[in-house]
């Protein structure tokens, strides 16, 4: 056993602990506590990955450890906030099947951790939303409705949104189709930091700023969106078939 797999693989596991308890405390309906869950295993997740690099240790294991982590933080527990903001767990419920959607989440979610991990086109690049990407956006529909920062514009549209089963439907299977589609779309990982080379990772990462400046959490939709259109911009990281 190489024992400095230990620090990336300890890192994996505290993204599988904060999914768990992300989907626990979801279902009992503390959606803040959920999505702040889910952001610290979003931290987590890019750290092992860094650790398992810096360490040489990254490996198969590895890998397979980190999509099994990333569906339950990215999949399931994001799936459990559309469902409570639907009302499922609350106990006067009844069942509509509109408000169960989000249960389709988790598997669009799998199906994208299976495809990268066997996708060799996707080493500098990515092809299709990833998953940490798009359970995000689950994440600022809690912390963006109580964000201080927005109290305007961006709270209000997602209160709307919260309140629609059809919009969250909607929402899910939309992501969900990005997931597993063959977007090609950019790495934010720096190989130089030479500004000629990335100037759209830069200018994500400025807009990006500047929209959570006014926005708060509220401005994920909108950062994924821009992320969405930058990659889209520029023809020259088109993976090949």
């Amino acid at each position: 056993m190489n024992f400095r797999s230990i620090v990336p693989n300890t890192l994996t596991a505290g993204n599988l602990i904060c999914g768990v308890l992300a989907i626990l405390f979801a279902a009992k309906g503390q959606l803040q506590l959920a999505a702040w869950l889910i952001l610290a295993g979003a931290f987590l997740d890019l750290f092992d990955g860094l650790s398992a690099r810096l360490l040489k240790v990254d490996g198969a294991l590895g890998k397979q450890l980190d999509s099994l982590a990333d569906v339950v933080t990215f999949g399931v527990a994001p799936a459990f906030i559309a469902l409570s903001l639907n009302g499922v767990f609350a106990p006067e419920s009844t069942f509509r099947a509109i408000d169960y959607v989000p249960v389709v989440f988790p598997a669009f979610a799998a199906f994208r951790l299976a495809k990268f991990n066997i996708d060799t086109r996707q080493s500098d690049s990515f092809l299709g939303l990833p998953t940490p990407a798009a359970g995000l956006f689950w994440v600022s529909v809690p912390l963006g409705i109580h964000d201080r920062l927005d109290p305007g514009f961006g709270e209000n549209a997602l209160h709307l949104f919260a309140s629609s089963p059809l919009a969250i439907a909607v929402a899910t299977l939309v992501i969900g189709v990005l997931m597993i589609s063959e977007i090609p779309l950019m790495s934010l990982k720096f190989k130089t930091y030479a500004f000629s080379k990335n100037v759209r990772r830069y200018t994500l990462i400025a807009l990006s700023a500047l929209s959570f400046t006014f926005l708060g959490f509220a401005s994920i939709p909108i950062i994924l969106l821009l992320y969405i259109l930058l990659s889209l911009s520029s023809r020259n990281h088109v993976i090949q078939s």
